[in-house]
């Protein structure tokens, strides 16, 4: 299987060394190319193997498989430099955030199968939370097979194409809501004497511990909370301070404002993409 990366940032970097450090592909069979970094492309040549090229043309001819990985922003003048290139037979993937299957293919001018995905940064260390959705023309053996390339990344589910908003505001935006609770604990930790990297190796290993008990165990959060929460003991006294504080409530505020922010963005940013194509 051969597969074109437009964009090198580090979502893809993230993706290429996945695929290469589960024997997914060969490193002759992933080519990249970008807009003009040319610094960058030799970086991940000399780092992973893989071909670079300038030449649009040439990085998506043959190519099973096509990644686009560019900034949402420079969507049209990425699809712009490829779209006379490519062919109904390749499998379109994006991993350009709010940007629809529809608008893709209005993008390319063509009637083309496009799986749109939402990883997030945890994909740079293997442990991604990744979601993924077909476009109208794609099929489920595609998505069987971006479900197959993205498992490379960590886990992989798949959801409607409107629901990626919402996946937007739970696990895209997630790993900032831990780093928010971790850095809170660590200032606490602080607060009540203990020094900074005691702090944070405390904290960091709890946050891991727990992330292991929600996936190793059939016991949900809940649960698991109740588990550790004796009454009358120290733990029931933290949850009753972040009970007073309405904790749960600002959580479920934090993911709904990042989802209709995800789907506001969508929108204006397809409505953009839209107007630049027509001009």
């Amino acid at each position: 299987m051969k597969i074109a990366f437009i964009g090198a940032g580090s979502m893809a970097e993230a993706i290429i060394a996945g695929l290469l450090k589960q024997g997914i592909c060969a490193k002759e069979d992933i080519t990249v190319t970008n807009k003009q970094d040319q610094q960058r492309l030799e970086s991940l040549k000399d780092k992973y193997g893989v071909t670079i090229m300038e030449n649009k043309e040439a990085a998506v001819k043959g190519a099973n498989v096509i990644f686009l990985a560019m900034k949402p922003k420079d969507a049209k003048d990425g699809i712009q430099a490829i779209k006379s290139y490519v062919t109904k037979e390749q499998l379109i993937v994006s991993v350009l955030a709010g940007i629809s299957t529809d608008v893709i293919q209005d993008l390319f001018e063509q009637e083309l199968r496009v799986i749109r995905s939402m990883p997030n940064t945890s994909a740079a260390i293997g442990l991604s939370a990744t979601a993924i959705a077909k476009g109208s023309l794609a099929t489920e053996s595609d998505l069987t097979l971006v479900q197959s390339l993205f498992s490379a990344i960590g886990l992989c589910t798949i959801v409607e194409e409107d629901q990626l908003h919402a996946v937007t505001g739970v696990s895209g935006s997630g790993p900032a809501y831990i780093y928010y609770i971790a850095e809170a604990m660590e200032k606490a930790a602080l607060a009540q004497g203990l020094d900074t990297e005691v702090a944070k190796k405390l904290v960091s290993q709890t946050l891991l511990g727990a992330a292991h008990m929600l996936q190793e165990t059939d016991k949900d959060a809940e649960v698991l909370r109740r588990e550790v929460t004796s009454p009358g003991g120290t733990t029931q006294r933290g949850i009753s301070v972040l009970d007073d504080w309405k904790v749960s409530e600002a959580f479920e505020n934090c993911i709904k404002g990042a989802t209709e922010r995800s789907r506001e963005m969508g929108e204006e940013l397809a409505e953009k993409l839209r107007e630049m194509a027509s001009n």
